[in-house]
């Protein structure tokens, strides 16, 4: 199987383009949700972190307060790394899972730590979605329920910017239109059919 891994920081725009390639009949593998998924109510995972964090964690409904979970382990790094430590093994194994279920002519990872962690082994490409830090920051704040302290906390325990371009093997600038994003995205959905064929 060959496979695209998609990644950028924080409000970059990964779930946009992620989409595009999705409406071209490509599957995509998303980081994020098999996060939720390996802490669903009832699961040992979110047992454990509702043991580390008391029951405050939980929403009425039982399933993880994520803005109050990340607003806890973007201020103290050793909790972020025991979070990480919990969750990374349960989340790679499940990405192995659902690449090896794809029937696609390739497979789109979409991951915000593809460079940082061992996901990077998982694929063939590194494709980037690059803006500049001020619009990351403006776009997240609007799309999201956190602080402007905790969204610059996030930015900054990713990687630099210049160091995931350098990691790159294909860029997308998603700081224009969305009609210019779609069109460098059909151009490479082409040169990854051909590829994922050779």
């Amino acid at each position: 199987m060959f496979v695209i891994g998609l990644t950028g920081g924080i409000g970059s725009g990964k779930s946009t383009v992620a989409s595009i390639f999705a409406n071209l009949g490509i599957e995509v593998i998303n980081a994020d949700q098999l996060a939720r998924d390996a802490v669903e109510p009832g699961s040992p995972t979110l047992a454990t972190i509702a043991e580390r964090y008391g029951d405050y964690i939980l929403q009425e409904d039982g399933s993880l307060n994520r803005s109050l979970l990340r607003e806890i382990v973007f201020a103290d790094a050793r909790e972020r790394e025991w979070l990480e430590r919990l969750t990374h093994p349960l989340i790679a194994q499940l990405m192995k899972d659902q690449l090896q279920a794809v029937s696609s002519p390739y497979a789109i990872l979409e991951s915000p730590l593809l460079i940082e962690t061992d996901q990077k082994e998982l694929v063939d490409r590194i494709l980037v979605i690059d803006i500049v830090e001020e619009t990351q920051l403006q776009r997240t704040l609007a799309r999201d329920d956190s602080t402007e302290a905790t969204i610059k906390a996030i930015v900054n325990s990713q990687i630099p910017r210049e160091q995931r371009l350098e990691a790159a093997d294909d860029i997308v600038d998603n700081s224009a239109k969305f009609e210019a994003t779609e069109r460098e995205v059909l151009r490479l959905h082409e040169q990854y059919l051909l590829m994922a064929n050779a």
